[in-house]
């Protein structure tokens, strides 16, 4: 194998848009592509922004944010969330997109997504050009048309966006390979 150095090279990125409100209430979303689930008892999110973020002072200020899951559809507006700051731009009104009041924690989410998680922050760790905010998820919200036969939101209904870092590229999910837990029951019995 061919060393590529210490870089950001992992795949899936997940795409989310994390909502929050600032001093003054004004609802902002911004794209994020640092985040994933980080414990899940009790269940929670990190995602990680730079200082400079509009986002970052809503965060700290609030110590609440949403992780809106944007679906393909709504790559181009997803795409615009993360080149403009909302410290000069009304990014709902910009896009035709709505923000929702949250339910429990005060933050927006974007009510055309079909995916949010409502999120508490329960921990703030400084990383480097990063601070990494971990959030409980005191809810999740999904749009009917997304769940599945189990009553949980369906991957290939969500149709969530990935990012290649590196490649700065956005891309879709791919096939089912199997169920988890299970695939590998076969190599288990044999060892």
């Amino acid at each position: 194998m061919k060393s590529l150095g210490p870089r950001t090279l992992i795949y899936p990125t997940p795409v989310w848009v994390v909502g929050t409100y600032d001093k003054d209430g004004k609802p902002n979303v911004m794209t994020i592509a640092w985040g994933g689930i980080c414990c899940s008892r009790p269940p929670c999110v990190s995602v990680s922004l730079r200082k400079a973020t509009y986002t970052y002072g809503n965060v700290v200020e609030r110590k609440a944010f949403t992780v809106n899951v944007p679906s393909e559809a709504h790559a181009e507006k997803t795409d615009y969330f993360g080149l403009v700051s909302g410290k000069e731009i009304d990014k709902f009104s910009a896009t035709g997109l709505t923000p929702v009041r949250s339910d429990f924690v005060d933050a927006p989410y974007v009510k055309e997504f079909p995916l949010v998680l409502e999120c508490s922050v329960i921990h703030t760790i400084e990383i480097g050009l990063h601070t990494q905010f971990v959030g409980e998820i005191v809810d999740v919200k999904a749009d009917e048309s997304v769940l599945g036969e189990k009553g949980l939101p369906d991957i290939t209904k969500v149709k969530p966006i990935l990012f290649s870092p590196e490649m700065r590229t956005y891309h879709k999910v791919g096939n089912y390979l199997g169920e988890a837990f299970s695939i590998g029951r076969n190599l288990k019995k044999q060892f």
